[in-house]
């Protein structure tokens, strides 16, 4: 069965977040939007583009960091509302300088840095 994105569950603002996570070793790096012409370029280019909500504009990934997020695997949740991209990821994924987005964690009600930007 071919792939339709007409299927997938956009928002009011036409857009599906979607989930960024390494493929070698699954851990999470970040959560973005797309909207369907950024699924399609997605798809055909191999290099996640995301829509940037702040710029009203496309966003690939890296194409100013140079910290590329190539395409692995491309999935589609159970109701079709989010996306999970699989990539293999050079150099950190945050505009923090970190390799995740998720670096704060919340332990016995206080908020921990758990992981420090790259030098």
């Amino acid at each position: 069965m071919d792939f339709d994105p007409k299927t997938l569950t956009f928002n009011e603002q036409g857009l599906i977040p979607v989930i960024a996570q390494d493929a070698s070793s699954q851990e999470v790096l970040m959560m973005a939007w797309m909207n369907a012409e950024a699924v399609a370029r997605t798809l055909a280019s191999g290099k996640v583009t995301y829509w940037s909500r702040s710029r009203s504009a496309f966003w690939v990934k890296g194409e100013t960091s140079g910290h590329v997020q190539e395409l692995v695997e491309f999935r589609v949740d159970c109701d079709r509302d989010c996306l999970l991209v699989l990539v293999n990821q050079s150099g950190p994924a945050c505009h923090t300088n970190r390799r995740s987005c998720f670096y704060t964690g919340v332990q016995d009600g206080a908020e921990v840095t758990l992981m420090e930007p790259a030098p």
